[in-house]
């Protein structure tokens, strides 16, 4: 079985009517690479809320298997400690707590009462996660995500992946508001731990990020459900020819 089963997943806004996913039947095993491509308004940032266990969302119907088990009985942190990451496509700041008391803190959660990593051990472990991402060593006593520029947040997340390394990373748009370098630097932080141990599901408007994160499998998302699905090529041809095409035809 795979990593991730989702099977017939619906769900919509707490308190609202409206059904934003409508179906969606995905799996995702640890080595592989699932890029979710389509318009705005199309559902991606949805299924990544719900899968997190986003309270502002009601699943409606289906189920999500997450490692055989039921993930949305799951409380979020569960989701967490089970091995699910997100990276929030609008990181939050939070004042008064350092990148390294947020990350020690995020760690010993995993690990349990009575298994507190040593001070040691995470100083190496951060330092050789920093260097990675060329994060300056200076980062670590910054407030986080606080007065942070665009890029600095979004390598802050990946560094939460490599610190934390999940089994299964869901990138929302990781790529908005990056520039090219900041952007290539990201993709080696991802790629870096893409294999055995994980596997990634990358949330995308645009073909961009593809070009350093290589996807296994592509799949359109359009009006809540998946409406195409292909390999690395099909990016490409979504950037030459749009969704409008793919669109039409659901519609129809």
């Amino acid at each position: 079985m795979a990593d991730l089963v989702i099977r017939n997943l619906h769900a919509k806004i707490v308190d609202s009517d409206k059904e934003i996913l409508r179906g969606i039947d995905l799996e995702v095993s640890r080595g592989e690479t699932h890029a979710i491509m389509g318009p705005n308004g199309s559902g991606k940032s949805t299924l990544s809320h719900v899968l997190m266990g986003h309270p502002g969302y009601e699943v409606t119907d289906g189920e999500v298997l997450f490692h055989g088990d039921d993930l949305l009985t799951m409380a979020p942190d569960e989701r967490s400690r089970a091995g699910l990451f997100l990276c929030f496509q609008y990181p939050y700041a939070v004042p008064g707590v350092t990148v390294a008391n947020f990350l020690r803190t995020a760690i010993n959660a995993h690990r349990g009462k009575g298994d507190p990593i040593r001070i040691p051990e995470f100083r190496t472990r951060m330092e050789a996660a920093m260097k990675l991402l060329d994060v300056d060593r200076k980062m670590s006593s910054r407030y986080l995500n606080d007065g942070f520029s665009g890029g600095e947040k979004k390598r802050l997340e990946i560094l939460q992946l490599a610190m934390l390394k999940p089994s299964l990373a869901v990138l929302d748009e990781t790529d908005s508001g990056l520039d090219i370098d900041a952007l290539k630097i990201v993709a080696h932080g991802v790629n870096a731990h893409i294999g055995d141990e994980m596997g990634a599901i990358v949330i995308t408007h645009y073909q961009r990020i593809l070009d350093y994160i290589t996807p296994s499998h592509v799949h359109v998302l359009i009006e809540g459900r998946i409406a195409r699905s292909g390999g690395a090529e099909l990016a490409k041809e979504l950037e030459r020819a749009g969704y409008a095409d793919i669109a039409a035809s659901v519609e129809a």
